[in-house]
């Protein structure tokens, strides 16, 4: 199966069979990213994270008396 990166346009080609290509196939929302273009966003994303400056908010979950 081919797929296209989301972010540089690489075409690339994955297994028909596998997850991440039933996946793509099934639910159109999935978009598939590359790994060089995965690995260069959860490093700056850490990076973020490390100077302070950005705000990561968690979901509050509250807990329901049932």
């Amino acid at each position: 199966m081919r797929v296209k990166c989301v972010l540089c346009d690489k075409i690339e080609k994955i297994e028909s069979d596998s997850f991440l290509a039933k996946r793509l196939r099934n639910r159109p929302i999935h978009t598939y990213m590359c790994q060089p273009c995965h690995e260069r966003i959860e490093q700056r994303t850490k990076e973020r994270l490390s100077s302070g400056k950005f705000r990561f908010y968690k979901p509050i979950c509250k807990e329901e008396d049932w």
